[in-house]
């Protein structure tokens, strides 16, 4: 049997402190994005910098590489993805005889745009999608040195 300790009783106050406290925690709901429509097409990305390269890992777990569009457009880098949903059947007439029962999960399409600087190479980006990250290679400008030059005075 597992002990578990409150620090005060659970029903130790008023209904008023109940009200006060379930008030006083409705705003965080909505500081937090709770119901924020942008969020809904959101896919997290990570980047990371290397000394010859950055890489942008976008996390989308069930799409097909021919569904995403990655464009460059003068320095706006856009990554996209849409995964059309097949024509449901009830089951009548298919050979399989199978019915949905219950869906828990869905595929959203989804954008993400990213400014791109003058440091990086546009023309060698490079794109792979394995195990449901896709990996962008931003490979970086090669920086040309200005040879230091001695001035004579004269």
């Amino acid at each position: 049997m597992t002990n578990v300790k409150f620090n005060s009783k659970p029903f130790e106050g008023s209904f008023n402190t109940l009200v006060d406290d379930l008030l006083s925690e409705l705003p965080g709901l909505f500081k937090n994005d709770f119901n924020n429509v942008e969020r809904k097409g959101f896919i997290p990305v990570n980047v990371k910098e290397t000394d010859k390269s950055y890489l942008l890992e976008v996390v989308a777990p069930g799409f097909e590489k021919t569904d995403f569009k990655v464009n460059l457009d003068q320095d706006l880098l856009t990554v996209s993805a849409e995964k059309k949903d097949e024509d449901k059947e009830d089951g009548f007439g298919s050979a399989s005889q199978q019915k949905q029962i219950r869906r828990e999960y869905s595929y959203r399409s989804f954008k993400r745009s990213f400014t791109i600087d003058e440091k990086i190479d546009a023309t060698n980006i490079e794109a792979s999608y394995i195990n449901g990250v896709l990996t962008l290679n931003l490979p970086k400008k090669e920086v040309v040195k200005a040879s230091a030059t001695e001035i004579i005075i004269k």
